[in-house]
């Protein structure tokens, strides 16, 4: 049986290394969801951010916020999947906390807009009940057809 979960992640176009969601929990297609990464550890990101203290980097929540918000898009059943996603803008981000390693990152994305090929949503993350980031994504895409 084909899991629509899994089968919305393989619309992530990055490489296994620099996937910052492992699971979506959660999704309503075209308009929300929510996942969840485990910081590991072992990223390599990690021995220099920062030797002996090491957390997940700000900059790389909002990735994982876009990944998030862009399977979201991409998971609409009443439109093609845009060429192309990538974060193209971003607004009001807050990085408020971060992640240590074997913490869980939870990330939860909303669709507020579309316009032509580009996506506004908005995105938080979460470890545990402290809330980490929030942000106003837009990502932009080349329609198909």
């Amino acid at each position: 049986m084909n899991d629509p979960l899994k089968s919305a992640l393989q619309s992530l176009p990055h490489g296994p290394e620099f996937r910052f969601i492992d699971r979506l929990i959660s999704l309503e297609p075209g308009r929300s969801g929510a996942g969840e990464y485990l910081v590991r550890g072992d990223e390599p990101f990690l021995r220099g951010h920062f030797p002996g203290e090491p957390f997940f980097p700000g900059v790389l929540l909002v990735e994982a916020a876009a990944q998030l918000a862009g399977t979201v898009a991409q998971s609409d059943p009443a439109l093609p999947p845009m060429l192309g996603l990538k974060l193209t803008a971003l607004r009001g981000v807050k990085i408020l906390g971060s992640a240590r390693p074997g913490e869980v990152i939870r990330l939860e994305a909303r669709v507020i807009a579309r316009l032509g090929n580009l996506i506004q949503s908005q995105a938080s993350a979460w470890v545990g009940d402290r809330l980490v980031l929030q942000a106003e994504l837009t990502l932009s895409g080349d329609l198909a057809g």
